[in-house]
This record gives C-alpha cells, sequence and structure tokens, in this order.
C-alpha cells in the first residue's frame, strides 16, 4: 500500500484558520480589517490570559484569523506566511493598489506561474501573502518579479509566455486532474 492510497481513504479534514499571539491586539484588528477586509466576528477574554479576537471574511466561518494578545513586543514571529486567495487578477491588482497606499514593509509581488502573489508584512512583521490563481501549472518553486501595475491581460500574456517552454507547463485543469 503506498502511502496516496492511504490518505485518500481518510476522512476530509480541510484547513479553515490560523491563530497567532500578538502585540497590538487593537492594532493588529484595525489592519487585518482594513487591509485585508476580515470583519470581527467576537471577541473576549482568552483563557490562556489576555483577549483573543475571531475574524472572518467568509459569512459561514465564525473565524478565519485568530488573533490573541501576549505575544511580548521582542519575540520575534515564526509564521512563514499567511495566505489569502483572491478571485481574480483584477482584485489582486485592487488589492496590490491598497498595500502600497498603506505603506506597508516587505512589499514583494512575485509571479509563480500557477498564481500571482503579493507579499508584505503587517505591522508586527507577520508576512502576508495575497494570491491568484492563473489558469495554468507550473513546478514550484518558481518566483520571478511582477509589476501589478501592468494592465491584467498583459500580465496573462506575459506570464503564458514566460512559463509555456518549461516542462512542468500544463493547464491547471490537467494538473488538478492528474491529483484527484
Amino acid at each position: 500500500m503506498d502511502a496516496s492510497s492511504s490518505v485518500a481513504r481518510r476522512p476530509n479534514a480541510q484547513f479553515t484558520h490560523l491563530g497567532f499571539q500578538v502585540t497590538d491586539l487593537e492594532g493588529m484588528i484595525a489592519f487585518y480589517s482594513r487591509v485585508i477586509g476580515l470583519v470581527l466576528t467576537d471577541r473576549g477574554p482568552y483563557y490562556r490570559g489576555g483577549e483573543i479576537a475571531f475574524m472572518s471574511r467568509n459569512p459561514r466561518e465564525h473565524h478565519q484569523v485568530v488573533l490573541a494578545s501576549g505575544r511580548s513586543a521582542d519575540t520575534p514571529t515564526i509564521i512563514n506566511q499567511l495566505s489569502f486567495t483572491v478571485d481574480s487578477l483584477e482584485d489582486l491588482r485592487e488589492f496590490y493598489a491598497i498595500v502600497v497606499a498603506e505603506g506597508v514593509k516587505g512589499l514583494a509581488p512575485r509571479n509563480h506561474g500557477n498564481a500571482w502573489s503579493i507579499y508584505f508584512e503587517d505591522p508586527e512583521g507577520n508576512r502576508i501573502e495575497l494570491y491568484a490563481a492563473t489558469p495554468w501549472h507550473v513546478g514550484q518553486p518558481y518566483g520571478r518579479p511582477l509589476d501589478l501595475t501592468e494592465p491584467a491581460q498583459v500580465i496573462r500574456d506575459k506570464t503564458l509566455a514566460m512559463i509555456r517552454d518549461d516542462p512542468s507547463f500544463r493547464p491547471r485543469e490537467a494538473w488538478v486532474s492528474d491529483r484527484k
């Protein structure tokens, strides 16, 4: 029995949310509301001490991000990244304008071939990724600079030209189908 067949028989389990400790709870709630559009759904005393806040963009999910007070200012983040998918390249370009206006640190737009991404830091140094899927697949890791000020169709055309000769290139649907 190979590992993939045993994984396929496991009951469904989908990732739904992430919680992490913060130094400035109010500031982080404001940032994630203002920049990402998360809505504060609940908050209250945290059984480990301090306060906890629940935030979501999905009306069917009580929380997608949980912020818990208690991280000391001298404790570095251990989060590699928090990633949020957006519906389209056009939406990603709108978010790009928002994060540029916000003056975030570490702004780094990247073209992964299979996704267009914006990386940046929240006020406490946690790395955030906003991304839109492309219609294609290319093996990862793959990353090239991305200019989100260009028109969306120009970005699409440049992406396809950049990846079509890669040996791992194929339509996204074929990649998804192969994983089933």
